[in-house]
């Protein structure tokens, strides 16, 4: 730690310059009013050792046993299992929360915005068919409250057992002067595995082959933005306030908090299962705009909006905002969050599986031949 420390001033008889001698450490260490430390300036290095602390027992809740040495070493150590694979392909991911994070702040809940994260970076490596292996998550804070830290580590850590992942380990820094003392931001990156022969991906998908939609558990974490402006500038509303479709005496805080769905374990247990071509996670871009990042150029994907029915706070978005359908769908994943391809003949195998694991699943759609486009046709079902 470096202490910068005052000039020592006494002595000076008011001709500044004439007997100014040149500043060193020795000289003004005997004379010297205070040192000005690292806490002076708004960081904490005990409250950050004490956050850590109090995440050590969640973070080993979620090793693997490629994991090797402890919470607290400068790098996270991990044995890749390079028999299990021919020809082993290493994905990785990196993803933040975005501004939920504001809901979370504004209502004082922080355990559950570490799920967010880590579906952002695990969803995105299972796409591929890679089996997510560790995760490093980053936490920067305005002022670090061990309390409140560990509530965040403490999603992150049950985010990554969700997926199956080790969370290796991470970073958290306080910047004082940049954030407020309540303000935090979050983001990670994750690492997964595939064997090359498996990549799964728009060289898989063929005519004929069908679309499998996979249920939201809402907004998950894309679009808050715009959300905020609509409900809570625009429309007024208030985060304590019971809208009665949510049901349940449920508030709209409480909706827009609900943490992100992570499917990792549920594609990978899909491609055992059947013959998938390709998943496409739907975040930032809508249903549109990452199906597509999935098909090749010779084919299109048809999507029967008919088939589902979003989410109501799909509709009060759209209602209090006067959205136009366009730009929900190419903003928000409207009730389905991630979308599996695979061969027609295994389809009904494909929703049978889901559906025992607790996914609401359905088919949604056909790959046909066409140019690469998403066809989205029909109208939701509302009421």
């Amino acid at each position: 730690m470096t202490h910068v420390s005052e000039r020592n001033s006494a002595g000076s008889n008011g001709n500044e310059g004439a007997d100014r001698q040149p500043w060193s450490a020795g000289a003004a260490r005997s004379g010297r009013k205070r040192t000005v430390t690292y806490a002076d300036a708004g960081v904490s290095i005990h409250a950050g050792e004490r956050a850590v602390e109090l995440l050590k027992s969640k973070v080993k809740k979620t090793s693997r046993p490629e994991v090797m040495g402890d919470l607290g070493g400068f790098a996270g150590l991990f044995k890749l299992n390079t028999q299990k694979y021919k020809s082993p392909i290493l994905a990785s991911s990196t993803d933040g929360v975005g501004t939920k994070l504001v809901i979370a702040q504004q209502l004082d809940i922080h355990d559950t915005i570490g799920i967010d994260l880590v579906a952002m970076v695990v969803d995105d490596l299972v796409a591929c068919g890679a089996e997510p292996l560790f995760l490093l998550d980053y936490i920067a804070c305005g002022e670090v409250v061990p309390d409140k830290v560990a509530e965040i580590g403490a999603g992150i850590a049950d985010g990554c057992r969700y997926a199956g992942c080790a969370l290796l380990g991470g970073e958290t820094a306080e910047h004082p002067g940049v954030l407020r003392p309540d303000e935090y931001d979050v983001s990670a990156t994750g690492v997964g595995v595939v064997e090359e022969s498996e990549i799964l991906g728009a060289h898989r998908v063929e005519i004929g082959d069908a679309v499998i939609a996979m249920r939201s558990s809402g907004l998950h974490s894309n679009g808050y933005s715009l959300v905020r402006h609509v409900l809570l500038g625009a429309g007024r509303m208030r985060l304590d306030t019971v809208v009665d479709d949510f049901g349940k005496q449920r508030t709209l805080g409480e909706e827009l908090l609900t943490p992100t769905k992570i499917y990792a374990k549920d594609c990978l247990g899909l491609i055992e299962e059947t013959d998938v071509r390709a998943f496409s996670h739907v975040t930032g871009g809508g249903i549109p705009g990452n199906l597509v990042r999935i098909l090749p150029e010779t084919v299109d994907a048809v999507v029967d909006r008919s088939s589902w029915r979003p989410q109501s706070i799909f509709d009060l978005i759209q209602a209090k905002g006067r959205i136009e359908d366009t730009e929900m769908e190419a903003t928000f994943n409207m009730g389905v969050g991630m979308f599996a391809i695979v061969s027609a003949d295994d389809a009904d195998r494909a929703m049978a599986y889901l559906t025992g694991r607790g996914v609401e699943a359905w088919q949604v759609g056909e790959v046909i031949e066409g140019s690469g486009q998403v066809q989205m046709m029909g109208q939701y079902t509302r009421g």
